[in-house]
């Protein structure tokens, strides 16, 4: 059953990553990164909060969102603190396919101090959350994941 799972979740990945884009961060049509959601959020309340345009910052070309002017100052104090691993593409996806993958921002997890974003969302009518398989062999997910994003940057 494990490996009937794994085969599907290595299909999906291919067709998802048919269009991969050569951003370095997972961003929107108005250049928006991981869907305008708070960095600073994530590290400090462990939640996934939305940002407000209101409380907007610029870095290293893109725009990133924040729900206070509180998160957006500490993120403009040290954003090499906040930033998500693998610019907020999934994790799982980096590691088992070496792709950007979009994400869902609330499917989330700290792990070694770093935020670590994935792919959920229904596929084909099924359920498809990567973090479930990411999780499963997490340091040998996050070795891969590591260096397949080194080599592509």
């Amino acid at each position: 059953m494990k490996n009937l799972l794994l085969l599907n979740l290595f299909i999906i990945l291919n067709q998802i990553t048919m269009a991969q884009t050569d951003s370095k961060y997972f961003v929107d049509e108005d250049n928006i990164a991981i869907k305008g959601y708070d960095l600073v959020a994530y590290a400090n309340q462990n939640e996934a909060v939305k940002g407000n345009s209101s409380y907007s910052s610029e870095y290293d070309g893109v725009k990133w969102l924040f729900s206070s002017s509180e998160n957006k100052a500490a993120f403009k104090e040290s954003p090499s603190k906040y930033l998500p691993a693998y610019g907020g593409y999934c994790g799982f996806a980096m590691a088992a396919k070496n792709a950007k993958v979009p994400t869902d921002p609330e499917t989330f997890k700290y792990y070694n101090g770093k935020l670590h974003l994935f792919f959920n969302d229904l596929w084909d009518g099924q359920a498809f959350n990567t973090i479930v398989p990411w999780n499963a062999d997490e340091q040998k997910m996050k070795e891969t994941a590591d260096t397949n994003w080194k080599a592509m940057n």
